[in-house]
């Protein structure tokens, strides 16, 4: 019965640690987004290209700009027009809950 106890607090720790992590988690991403945003440059769009090199689409004030980004270096690419760029919208539909995941993965796992 003691173990059962041991097991049982063990259990509860160790999902309030993870709960802690998840909302602090959530909140420095906000809080970093947040500060990022504000001002006049902004990544639009990252692609890996490799496992240490990156595109990135950069707004700097109303003009945009394509990069590579790598471990030690930045290229300027190009300039863009904003009439090139497709601006995905955040719907409803892109925003998954981690409820529907799991059952999309349950669901997919029965078949």
């Amino acid at each position: 019965m003691n173990s059962f106890l041991q097991f049982v607090t063990m259990l509860l720790v160790f999902v309030i640690v993870l709960a802690a992590t998840y909302f602090f988690t959530k909140w420095m991403a906000g809080y970093q987004k947040e500060k990022t945003s504000t001002g006049n440059i902004e990544i639009l769009e990252t692609a890996r290209i490799s496992t240490t090199k990156y595109i990135q689409i950069v707004r700097v004030g109303q003009r945009y700009f394509a990069i590579a980004v790598g471990k030690d270096e930045v290229t300027f690419l190009g300039d863009i027009s904003k009439e090139d760029l497709v601006f995905k919208e955040d719907g409803p539909e892109d925003a998954l809950s981690f409820k529907d995941i799991l059952e999309k993965f349950k669901s997919e796992k029965k078949k």
